[in-house]
């Protein structure tokens, strides 16, 4: 496989020829923020968490990533892991019992401090600070459902956090868990390299993130603004703030109501 180069400003990072070792390379480190990952189809990872900064992390072991297979749990002959619902309906629920011994599997070694979180539509939604609240613990473990859901009495029984990732349906956990995971491992020391990305971007303090520009400073007829390449770092900061206001104005309302509340709380403070 040929390797392709990405740019990230003056990093140029390389596509992974063989992601998988990656996963085997770092089910075994100490010491790092680790991810448990329990799974029915282990080989979706690591997926897309093998490319860019977050597969370079990967890669320099600044976060380590392992997939308990579901299958090996499972019930006789055939590893069955689940059952028809309780009171009828369509589809298949995934067995409380089955999940129990990858759950137990997992949390082996002390890992059963950290928080175990099924990827469910029902779940609370999952947002930056969200992100942020999950990277200061050592580690998590995500339960990928699959079919109609998952048991609820294993979920209550082992104090399991559901989590969306938005309104919508997906036929599995397994892309939702990578998104929730590339969030979260950028925000670990070192990923970025850059800690003042992290203060710019959208939800860092409340707002979207302003409209961004680069290189040519004409482009079908269209230029720069001005005050982007004005020099004038003051003029430049108070252009951005405002465009962050207006588009969290016009995009997201939720936003810009807890935005104003802030605002004028820090305000009676003063």
């Amino acid at each position: 496989m040929k390797k392709t180069a990405e740019s990230h400003g003056r990093l140029s990072i390389s596509a992974d020829d063989r992601p998988r070792e990656l996963v085997k390379k770092s089910s075994d480190l100490k010491g790092v923020w680790k991810a448990k990952v329990i799974t029915l189809f282990p080989k979706m990872f690591p997926g897309s968490l093998s490319f860019s900064l977050v597969g370079r992390a990967l890669q320099k072991e600044l976060w380590a990533l392992e997939t308990i297979d579901l299958r090996a749990f499972g019930e006789g002959k055939h590893k069955n892991v689940d059952d028809t619902p309780a009171g009828g309906g369509a589809g298949m629920i995934l067995r409380a019992d089955v999940i129990e011994r990858a759950i137990n599997s997992a949390q082996s070694s002390g890992f059963n401090k950290n928080p175990i979180i099924y990827l469910s539509a029902r779940g609370k939604k999952f947002d930056q600070k969200m992100a942020k609240k999950l990277s200061k613990n050592d580690g998590i473990t995500l339960l990928c459902g699959r079919f109609e859901g998952v048991d609820q009495r294993v979920l209550d029984f082992y104090n399991v956090q559901e989590v969306s990732v938005g309104d919508f349906i997906m036929t599995g956990g397994e892309i939702p868990a990578q998104a929730l995971l590339d969030s979260i491992v950028r925000l670990l020391p070192d990923v970025l390299g850059n800690e003042a990305s992290l203060e710019d971007e959208s939800f860092s303090n409340g707002l979207l993130e302003h409209p961004q520009f680069t290189r040519p400073s004409v482009w079908n007829d269209l230029e720069i603004p001005a005050v982007l390449q004005s020099g004038n770092h003051e003029q430049i900061k108070k252009w951005r703030l405002e465009k962050s206001e207006l588009v969290t104005k016009e995009r997201r309302s939720d936003m810009w109501a807890d935005y104003i509340k802030s605002a004028d709380e820090i305000k009676k403070i003063d």
